[in-house]
């Protein structure tokens, strides 16, 4: 019984350090903690975990290079709290800005910049899973526009993850190609809505200038989006719009965006 627990907490610090870079660590504390005082852990973990997010990692993080997205600001916010809960809102300064700057355009015109998973707070080359490339401060995930079933403009998301929920996924011909290709992990993000919510749709007005105002950014490298939804937005001479390849998933549900 003994090695079983020893294993399964194992276990559980592995999972935590995939899921949240940090969450293993604190984990480890606190084991060290209710063993200490004699405290139960389903009562230490939850403020550790929380002083750690809100106190201890911010500043922690600012020395190796990375910073927090806003979380609760009126122009830029996260799809849903469990990003920053998970420690997966960071960024370089320089991105940071670069966002902010993009939102506040945004603003103007009467729109919210929404993002998904970005970077962990610490170690470039850390993997942020599944993502094959968040692990330098320097990308982030941006959802699309949407509007309702009546046109009208709307900050709704058709999943609560953000991902998932594909634009046309009929017209996604290099999808097909890529699946048939034995690119099997292509089509995974159908399963990471963790619910679809919403009935909006695909916003070509809007997420043709959120796209736009991310290119006239000093700093942009590349963004990636599907083929198809770059026809449909009438940008395909737009050279830093690029196709991202089959060894990722899919992005007819999101934007990467990433800085030089």
């Amino acid at each position: 019984m003994k090695y079983a627990k020893i294993f399964l907490h194992i276990l559980f610090i592995i999972f935590l350090t995939i899921l949240t870079q940090v969450g293993g660590i604190i984990w480890i504390v606190t084991l060290l903690i209710s063993n200490r005082f004699k405290m139960k852990k389903r009562y230490i973990f939850p403020f550790i975990y929380s002083m750690a997010n809100l106190i201890i990692i911010p500043p922690m993080a600012a020395y190796f290079g990375r910073v927090r997205l806003p979380v609760f600001d009126k122009q830029i916010q996260p799809r849903t709290i469990l990003y920053p809960l998970l420690f997966r809102n960071y960024v370089t300064p320089q991105l940071k800005i670069t966002l902010l700057d993009v939102s506040k355009k945004l603003a103007v015109k009467g729109s919210q910049l929404t993002y998904l998973d970005a970077n962990f707070p610490f170690f470039n080359g850390f993997p942020l899973l599944p993502h094959l490339s968040h692990n330098d401060g320097k990308k982030v995930d941006i959802s699309f526009m949407y509007t309702t079933k009546n046109g009208k403009p709307t900050q709704q998301k058709p999943s609560v993850s953000g991902y998932g929920v594909f634009v046309n996924a009929a017209k996604n011909i290099t999808a097909t190609n890529c699946i048939n290709n034995g690119y099997w992990q292509y089509n995974l993000a159908k399963y990471a809505t963790f619910g679809t919510i919403n009935h909006v749709y695909f916003d070509t007005k809007r997420t043709k200038t959120l796209l736009k105002i991310l290119l006239q950014q000093p700093s942009t490298q590349k963004i990636f989006i599907e083929p198809y939804i770059k026809t449909i937005l009438g940008l395909e001479n737009e050279n830093k719009i690029r196709f991202h390849g089959c060894q990722a998933v899919r992005h007819d549900d999101h934007i990467h965006y990433q800085i030089k």
